[in-house]
């Protein structure tokens, strides 16, 4: 399906442009978060056809927001991998930030099989890792959690300070 495949490879381009610049960036805002949490779904979408839906809602003031590289897609990443993939029907991802008080509160629900694993939800090497670059950044102010959705599913949030738009947290550097 040539028309399918060059849709596909644009959708990868578009990840690639957003993932490459991340990955060698110590700083990056909620909006350059979300554009590769998009194109990263996109291209899953291709993959998964009517398996996968997804959202982004997000107020626009939010998006310059700082916000640490390459967390946010590793919630997505999980929200796919873990919890639509093993269903069948497939399911939906709903990306949410919202301000609240001094913190920004950034959600991934998910409407997959949730947190019925036979192992312990929530302890993987990925989300080990997403608390610790959290605590590493923002000491006490940086938080996660993981909780059963309803009716089913998963939702994921990362709470971060809320910062002015030219302050940029220094960003601790991980291996993978």
């Amino acid at each position: 399906d040539p028309p399918q495949a060059s849709r596909l490879l644009g959708h990868l381009l578009s990840y690639l442009r957003a993932a490459l610049p991340q990955m060698r960036s110590e700083s990056a805002t909620l909006g350059q978060e979300l554009e590769l949490a998009e194109a990263y779904l996109n291209i899953l979408r291709m993959r998964m056809g009517p398996r996968l839906d997804f959202s982004i809602d997000v107020p626009a003031a939010l998006k310059t927001h700082p916000f640490p590289p390459v967390l946010l897609i590793s919630i997505v990443e999980n929200a796919v991998t873990h919890g639509l993939e093993p269903l069948a029907a497939g399911g939906r991802v709903r990306i949410v930030a919202r301000q609240e008080g001094d913190r920004v509160l950034v959600t991934v629900e998910d409407t997959g099989i949730g947190l019925s694993s036979p192992s312990r939800p929530g302890s993987g090497v990925g989300l080990i890792n997403v608390r610790e670059r959290l605590s590493a950044l923002f000491g006490a102010r940086g938080r996660f959690s993981l909780e059963e959705g309803a009716p089913r599913g998963a939702r994921a949030t990362i709470e971060i300070p809320a910062a002015p738009a030219n302050h940029q947290p220094a960003v601790a550097s991980t291996t993978a």
